[in-house]
Order: structure tokens, then sequence, then C-alpha cells
């Protein structure tokens, strides 16, 4: 996602490096218009930050670490977080980046790589005015849908975790449901073919469905993806007494999934659960 959203940052005419632990990415995005450059060095120019990466650890990594960018940054610089995080995690960044003189925009995304590599993102946004103003030439060139949540840091994570707390129950009822339609002889192309167009479809049905049909797990967004959305989601309800037994159900399922390898492939995989449990043979197997 963040290729695509780099490149949607050069088409918008913004003069962008970029930095990643695969090499082979970076070359790409310079043959494509991008720079990149010794990221201590680059840091010190830059007026927007964007960090692509999939996690608090990482986030926390390539801000904070051992070689973190933030102490590089200038006073005013805007760091623009997107990873799907806990929002106390997202409130406490703003805090330590403010105290670098530095502004922070919490604004998790929606939409996949193939809407990132469009610009058409969706983003849930937490930020201050002085924040929000200064990053919004930025975040226009990658989403077509902006959504502005709150005045400060932790507004944007908090509504990206109800999305993915249903996301993720999709994708696994999406996955129990073509499984067990197999069960009474209804193959997943029948299934694919009807289902989208009754009451029962979703967004997810319909756009994981496909990959199960055609056998192909190659990752879109990885099954660990949501061990890690859905496990923040089950944290956090612990942690107000609410319960979620739609999530825990749909977590275990991912949690089986990474358990029987499949962590790295596609998050449509967990249909392989149920495919295992139920002795069926999935398409391309």
């Amino acid at each position: 996602m963040g290729g695509g959203m780099g490149r949607s940052l050069l088409r918008a005419g913004h003069v962008v490096h970029g930095f990643d632990i695969n090499d082979k990415a970076v070359l790409h995005f310079i043959a494509d218009g991008g720079e990149t450059g010794a990221l201590p060095d680059v840091a010190k120019r830059l007026d927007v930050l964007v960090t692509v990466v999939v996690n608090a650890a990482q986030m926390e990594s390539v801000l904070f670490g051992e070689h973190g960018v933030a102490p590089s940054l200038a006073k005013g610089t805007v760091v623009i977080g997107c990873a799907t995080v806990a929002p106390d995690f997202a409130r406490s960044t703003e805090a330590r980046l403010a105290g670098l003189g530095v502004l922070y925009v919490d604004a998790p995304m929606s939409g996949g790589a193939a809407k990132a590599a469009d610009g058409a993102l969706t983003m849930m946004v937490g930020a201050t005015p002085e924040a929000m103003s200064k990053a919004e030439p930025v975040l226009a060139s990658m989403a077509q849908k902006i959504f502005r949540l709150g005045d400060r840091a932790g507004a944007g994570s908090a509504m990206k975790i109800v999305n993915q707390m249903l996301a993720g129950v999709h994708i696994a009822s999406m996955a129990e449901a073509i499984t067990f339609a197999m069960t009474q002889g209804v193959e997943p192309r029948q299934f694919m073919d009807v289902i989208p167009q009754c009451a029962g479809t979703s967004w997810m049905l319909e756009n994981r469905g496909p990959h199960v049909v055609d056998g192909d797990y190659t990752p879109r967004s990885a099954v660990e993806i949501f061990v890690k959305d859905l496990g923040i989601v089950s944290d956090i309800a612990r942690g107000v007494r609410f319960s979620a037994p739609l999530t825990a159900a749909a977590l275990q399922q991912f949690l089986a999934a990474s358990g029987m390898g499949f962590g790295a492939e596609d998050d449509a995989a967990v249909a392989k659960v149920y495919a295992r449990n139920a002795r069926l043979k999935l398409p391309g197997e």
C-alpha cells in the first residue's frame, strides 16, 4: 500500500522520498520518479512524513527506535500515521512528537492496495487544526474520502478499529458460508454467482470470495493482519468491559489459520480452516 500511496503523491506533483526494508521496492519507486537518500538527512528537509507500516511496534521503531527518525525532523513537520493501532497508542504518539515540536495526524486508512495505487483510499483522521491544515494536500493526494473525526489523535484509530471489527467478522463469515455451501453441494463459483445478488452479501464477501474461487491466496491483506487487528479490538473491548462474542469467534479462526501455517497468505485463507475441519477440498487444492 505504501508504494501505491507514494506513486499517488508523485502524480499529484509532490516530491516524494521512499524508504522500505525491501530494497527492490525502493528501486521500483525510484524508477517511477521517486527519490530516496539517507533518511536522517532527508528527514531534516521534510514537510510531511507518511508512515505506512503494519503495527504499533513498527511505528514505534520507525519514529523512536534505535534509528528512529523523529529526533531528526524539523519543528513543524507533520507525521501522518496510517497503521491500524490502538487509540491510546495514537494519543501517546501525538504527545511524544509534540514534545519534539512535531505535529501528528492519526490517519488510518481503508481500501487496500488497489485503491492506494489509484489515490482512492478512505482515511479516518484525528488531528489538531494546525496539523490537519498542513497535512491536507498530502491526504487529498492519497485519499478519495477523508473523514475528519476529531481535533486530536485517537479519533481516527477508534473508527478504524470499528471498521476492522466488521471487516474481520465479514471475512470469517464469508469463509464459513462458502465452505458450508460446499457441504450442501453448492460449488464456490456458484456461491459467488448468486450470493452477491442477494441480501446476505457484503463488500468483503464480494472482494474476498473470488480469492477462494480462484484458489489464489496471494496476500492483498494477510491473515496475520486480522490476528493483530481483531486482537486490538478484543483487548480494547475487554478493557471497557464490552462483550464482543462475534469478534472473539472470528479472531479464533484467524488464529487457527495462522497456526496452520497460513499467516502470510491472503486473509481469505481463513476458509482453509473451515475446509480442513470439514474435510473439504477447496479450489486449487
